[in-house]
């Protein structure tokens, strides 16, 4: 083959495989602490101590930029069976949320994947931020005033200017 035409076939190939100008790839990120920030997100981790295991709850509190990511969703996963159910479904927000599930939960969906979505209802979640099991570091109460008082400083902590957690 001409060597012109071949350099002409492979930048052709090289364009047609590179993904659109202003397409942005989805990003997965594996949330490691009990508090994340980035991307337009901050997230926050605690435990709700019941009077037993059963009525102990996991709460985390997601902020999220409702211009980046005006709906969250978050999806429970067994990431060895691949056996997923959702915890909450693609939900339209005003900038913060809640998420509250029974730490039982996790010894079956330990995997937990908070997905962020642009505003069209199609779409597949911009940003996915991962944890495996509860995290160690996340920190236990016993009553809600004092478990809300705690999320809402870590999360005003994590929006801070100049914070890097994770």
């Amino acid at each position: 083959m001409n060597p012109a035409r071949l350099i002409a076939c492979f930048m052709l190939a090289c364009v047609a495989a590179a993904p659109a100008w202003g397409a942005e790839a989805p990003q997965e990120i594996h949330g490691v602490a009990d508090a994340y920030a980035g991307q337009g997100v901050a997230m926050a981790w605690a435990v709700l101590r019941g009077k037993d295991e059963a009525a102990t709850t996991v709460v985390v509190r997601i902020a999220a930029d409702p211009a980046l990511y005006p709906r969250v969703a978050a999806t429970g996963r067994n990431p060895f069976s691949q056996r997923a159910e959702p915890i909450l479904p693609p939900t339209m927000h005003t900038g913060s949320i809640d998420l509250i599930v029974s730490r039982a939960r996790f010894a079956d969906l330990p995997r937990t994947e908070l997905r962020f979505y642009g505003s069209a209802p199609d779409d597949a979640p911009r940003l996915t931020v991962y944890f495996l099991g509860v995290p160690d570091t996340t920190p236990e109460f016993a009553s809600e005033a004092t478990l809300s008082t705690y999320l809402a400083d870590r999360i005003a902590r994590l929006r801070a200017p100049g914070n890097r957690t994770q």
